[in-house]
């Protein structure tokens, strides 16, 4: 039986560049701190209404952490919803983007100048 051939030093590892190229990939990704100090930026008991938020704090550069809060509805009916949490020194300016969300008019709905009475 053949023995196993292991490449020589001459022959290069076709996975060598693809492990250099993620390397190279994970040194320009912010590796977030676990001990940076977050704070609760918006809560609704609506999730949609969280993700339009967490997208409008996206778009400006504000990266947030969207969190379930989920209690027994047994024990506590009506309590649960969802929390935005942004770094502590990102929340000024997430503030007055949500601020200025919570004050635009809402968008004209062309639907509800339809007659459907016939």
């Amino acid at each position: 039986m053949p023995e196993p051939t292991t490449p020589s030093p001459q022959t290069p590892d076709p996975n060598e560049k693809l492990v250099k190229i993620f390397d190279t990939e994970r040194e320009n990704e912010a590796i977030p701190d676990p001990n940076e100090k977050l704070v609760k930026i918006f809560d609704t008991e609506r999730e949609n209404e969280a993700i339009v938020v967490q997208g409008l704090l996206e778009s400006a550069g504000i990266d947030s952490d969207l969190k379930s809060i989920d209690a027994v509805q047994d024990a506590f009916p009506g309590v649960g919803g969802t929390v935005i949490l942004v770094r502590e020194e990102d929340a000024p300016e997430a503030e007055k983007l949500i601020e200025a969300y919570r004050q635009s008019p809402p968008l004209d709905d062309e639907t509800a100048d339809i007659d459907i009475s016939g």
